[in-house]
């Protein structure tokens, strides 16, 4: 956590603290770029699988187990793995819990971001000047990106799970895989709760990580066209 600090510090000092953490999101994102390009593969494998996976829940339909072992199976022989998504997201937790506890505790550094104070919360922007207040207004316009985000983000993965199957897929994959697929397309509207709660500090690096995945998935993620038309 020290090495952290210094860094942080060190970094801030070249620039400003709210960019110093814009800037580091950006640079972990990109790192886990190769990630987000094996998933994008692992979900266009998983789509052209979906044929072959309704055909096993049809030959398996009275034997649930049976069933699930062979989509494994298949899976395993197409060398596609159900939760390749995760680990994106995954990776990235130590770097938001460090910036949570660097904003948290003593030893904070870096100024304010357009007034409004980096290890303050949206609580304390309410109580400070209101809703309306300079800090507050901070918080209006990160919740209004967060939710046009969100918002574009469920549309285009109720789309995507559709395309690849809907339910039909998810029931026949991994335990659990049926819920997450149903659950997934609300996740995004989680951070709305996260930029809420956590120092503003976080909440830049919540909001810049999900509007980086929002453009990921609108490049990586775009429909095939050309195959699109071939199979029609």
């Amino acid at each position: 956590m020290s090495a952290f600090t210094e860094f942080f510090a060190w970094f801030s000092g070249l620039v400003t603290a709210p960019a110093a953490i814009v800037l580091l999101t950006l640079l972990v994102r990109t790192a886990l770029l190769p990630l987000a390009l094996a998933s994008a593969r692992g979900q266009r494998a998983r789509a052209r699988l979906a044929p072959q996976v309704a055909a096993v829940r049809k030959r398996y339909a009275r034997d649930p187990e049976r069933l699930r072992r062979a989509v494994l199976e298949l899976h395993a022989r197409e060398k596609v793995s159900p939760l390749a998504g995760c680990l994106p997201g995954l990776l990235q937790l130590p770097v938001f819990f460090l910036l949570y506890h660097l904003f948290s505790g003593p030893g904070r550094v870096g100024g304010p971001f357009l007034g409004a104070p980096l290890d303050g919360r949206w609580v304390d922007a309410l109580a400070q000047g209101g809703a309306f207040g300079r800090a507050g207004l901070v918080y209006l316009a990160l919740f209004a990106l967060v939710a046009a985000v969100a918002t574009w983000t469920y549309r285009t993965t109720r789309a995507q799970l559709a395309a690849a199957g809907g339910d039909a897929g998810a029931d026949a994959g991994p335990p659990g895989a049926a819920a997450v697929a149903r659950v997934a397309p609300l996740l995004s509207f989680g951070t709305l709760v996260t930029v809420a709660v956590v120092p503003l500090a976080a909440a830049l690096y919540v909001v810049t990580s999900a509007t980086w995945s929002a453009a990921e998935r609108a490049v990586l993620h775009r429909p095939e066209r050309g195959r699109d038309r071939s199979s029609t």
